[in-house]
């Protein structure tokens, strides 16, 4: 099958501007669209065939190209469709779900939602597409797509081969994984392992995780919820921050989140005021039993010390680190089109007309601003082409 190039027949643009949500950046050297994963496999030969560099973009939700645009080839994913697996051996409530790449993030947790499959619906609203979501392993209001991938369907670019990836060999991790950290290819599809909902008539959500949400339901942690009203207080939730692609909301016209949260070392966290929120990301460390001399004289037998435990790591609050270093919602440098969203600090957004270079500009202004706060020093998030932070 022909792949489907740039050639005015596409109705694709092929300016980062137009394919990006933050709608900034340059033009791509050239395009290729795959419809369908035969279509990805057939353009990804031509493009890897040859000496120009490549990238792939789905939903462009999570990228941020400067004007200089990308002197390459941009492979657009486009492919679409939502299969029903057998799962021979399986629970009896376990429904597996093989999602093209290029299909609706949301429209894949809108399916399931309307179909009684719980395991995804706290992740409405997310932009982008399928295929993404396994690379950054997204999560929202307490679940991760970790938790519910079975399997991808992997186009290897080291070797040209199509193979099955289980989950336990993608290094799931937060907002990671090792095609993130460096494993070059496609993801052609993902295979997803949900649960039907035992209740047909009023399918219930997994247990609700997150303490926002749960207050936005009024509700307690571990609850259950209908399926459809846990995915309108999720699209809440996101819509009262700007997260949420919305025309008519300047707020949305951003990257997502732009720094992930950082993770310390639980000594470096208690270098932070008490107030900033912070969550443990492993259990307490048993200490350690050593004999005392007042052992020793009672007849007690020498116990050797056993080696230190690693340190316990603690995830912090990035949007709390950035407003408490004195970036306020809606901050903006002199000039500049690009502005912290208005209703979340996390976000940055184009205010209109914003470049690249203005957009990492602010987010170096951030970076340095809690880091002389707090000696924290925040990571990016999204995919940066030509820009450096």
């Amino acid at each position: 099958m022909r792949p489907h190039i740039n050639q005015g027949d596409t109705g694709e643009p092929s300016a980062f501007r137009d394919l990006t949500t933050i709608r900034v950046g340059g033009e791509a050297g050239r395009v290729f669209v795959g419809r369908t994963s035969d279509e990805l496999v057939h353009v990804a030969g031509l493009t890897w065939q040859g000496p120009d560099e490549w990238m792939l973009l789905g939903g462009g939700s999570n990228t941020v190209v400067s004007e200089e645009g990308f002197d390459g080839t941009v492979i657009l994913v486009r492919s679409q469709g939502i299969e029903v697996l057998d799962t021979p051996g399986e629970p009896a409530d376990a429904v597996r779900l093989r999602v093209q790449a290029g299909h609706s993030w949301d429209a894949v947790v809108e399916y399931a939602v309307s179909h009684g499959l719980a395991g995804i619906e706290a992740l409405s609203g997310i932009p982008g597409s399928a295929g993404a979501a396994p690379v950054q392993n997204i999560g929202a209001y307490g679940q991760e797509i970790a938790e519910v991938l079975h399997a991808i369907t992997f186009l290897d670019y080291e070797t040209g081969a199509i193979t099955r990836m289980p989950a336990a060999v993608l290094g799931l991790g937060y907002r990671t994984s090792v095609i993130k950290q460096g494993r070059l290819g496609i993801v052609l599809s993902i295979d997803l392992t949900l649960r039907r909902s035992a209740d047909t008539d009023n399918p219930l959500s997994a247990p609700v995780r997150y303490q926002q949400l749960a207050d936005a339901l009024g509700v307690s942690i571990g609850d259950r919820v209908p399926l459809a009203e846990l995915r309108r207080a999720v699209i809440r939730l996101r819509a009262s921050k700007g997260m949420v692609l919305d025309a008519t909301d300047p707020d949305s016209v951003s990257a997502g989140s732009f720094f992930t949260n950082p993770i310390v070392t639980e000594s470096a966290a208690r270098t932070l005021p008490a107030v900033a929120p912070r969550w443990p990301l492993q259990p307490e460390e048993q200490a350690v039993a050593v004999t005392t001399f007042e052992e020793l004289a009672s007849g007690v037998p020498l116990r050797r010390a056993e080696a230190p435990a690693e340190p316990r790591l603690v995830k912090l609050s990035a949007a709390w680190l950035i407003e408490n270093s004195g970036v306020s919602r809606g901050f903006a440098l002199p000039g500049s089109g690009a502005a912290i969203s208005s209703r979340h600090t996390l976000a940055i957004t184009n205010r209109g007309g914003a470049t690249g270079e203005e957009v990492a500009q602010l987010a170096r202004f951030v970076q340095q601003r809690v880091q002389s706060e707090f000696g924290v020093v925040l990571q990016p998030e999204p995919v940066l082409v030509d820009l450096e932070l």
